[in-house]
């Protein structure tokens, strides 16, 4: 097993901006400007820290709860139309520990966790800085600090920001509203077909607009980052006419 030994009672007050961070995140701004103490407690592993309540523990369990409410509070209002199971489905990818661990090495906090270790074995405190569990957890633990320091309204947003492509990624891969859509129809005798209207951006930033088509009328669009991603959304609005007729 590598040695370890307890960091210095001094925490680091440098805060390292590497490749991997994103330098415009809101999010990462509000991280790096904490105080040092709860900069520390942040990022302070159980297996180095005196006792497990001075680890970064008691902040993951806040941090939670924190980005489960940002995230509902923004699909209960981005989608007002949509059934609780579907808001919970998308939400339970967006707060996965798979998907905190990839918000977490996008905002190279994997560097921070490292640059405020102190005196740890390197080979250990590389492998922490790498682990998705680590990763995830920093994410949840730097929520519930800036939560004790900011509150809650002062810091949705940028979590919110920083969980966007999450969100997009849940509601494009995992939420698929083209099979409801077709279920539904079927169980009615209809049918769908959908059809791309539009094109718009360069070639690296196209935006797609979509139509969905039910018995040769057009009941939704939708518009998204791909043709997928639109299709999706155009089914998603004509769920949503359906359950309010």
């Amino acid at each position: 097993m590598p040695s370890r030994s307890r960091p210095s009672a001094r925490p680091s007050t440098t805060s390292p901006r590497t490749s991997n961070g994103e330098s415009g995140s809101p999010l990462l701004a509000l991280i790096e400007a904490l105080p040092p103490e709860r900069l520390r407690h942040a990022f302070t592993h159980a297996s180095w820290a005196p006792s497990r309540a001075d680890s970064y523990e008691r902040l993951e369990f806040l941090g939670d709860s924190v980005l489960g409410l940002a995230i509902a509070e923004e699909l209960y209002e981005r989608f007002p139309n949509e059934a609780e199971g579907r808001l919970a489905k998308v939400r339970a990818h967006v707060v996965s520990r798979q998907s905190c661990a990839i918000v977490g090495k996008r905002l190279g906090l994997g560097e921070l966790f490292a640059g405020h270790a102190g005196e740890v074995d390197s080979d250990e405190l590389h492998r922490l800085a790498a682990n998705r569990n680590v990763l995830a957890a920093l994410v949840e633990a730097c929520l519930g600090a800036l939560y004790l320091e900011h509150g809650f309204e002062a810091i949705r947003a940028p979590i919110v920001a920083a969980f966007q492509e999450r969100i997009e990624y849940a509601l494009e891969g995992h939420v698929d509203y083209k099979t409801e859509l077709q279920e539904e129809l079927a169980r009615r005798g209809l049918a769908v077909t959908y059809a791309v209207t539009g094109v718009e951006g360069p070639p690296h930033d196209r935006r797609f607009t979509c139509v969905a088509n039910v018995e040769g009328e057009t009941v939704g669009t939708g518009h998204g980052a791909s043709k997928k991603a639109a299709e999706q959304a155009a089914a998603r609005e004509v769920l949503e006419k359906l359950a309010a007729s």
